[in-house]
């Protein structure tokens, strides 16, 4: 019982971010606009995230560098 549990916190947890980018492309997909870089916009902005945070050592300025 408690390995189900901790599996099923585990993918809400990691699935949540792309559940958020689904829905926003929901949006613009139903407001006519095509746009095909969801996942690539994501990743980039971890990475911007990432590297920001690795630089300057603030999670602050990484968190303002991923938006």
């Amino acid at each position: 019982m408690d390995i189900t549990v901790n599996i099923l916190l585990t993918i809400a947890t990691a699935a949540t971010p792309l559940l958020i980018a689904a829905i926003g492309e929901l949006v613009v997909e139903r407001s006519g606009v095509l746009n095909l870089g969801v996942e690539g916009m994501m990743i980039m902005g971890a990475v911007g995230g990432f590297g920001a945070t690795y630089l300057t050592g603030s999670p602050w300025i990484g968190l303002l560098a991923a938006i």
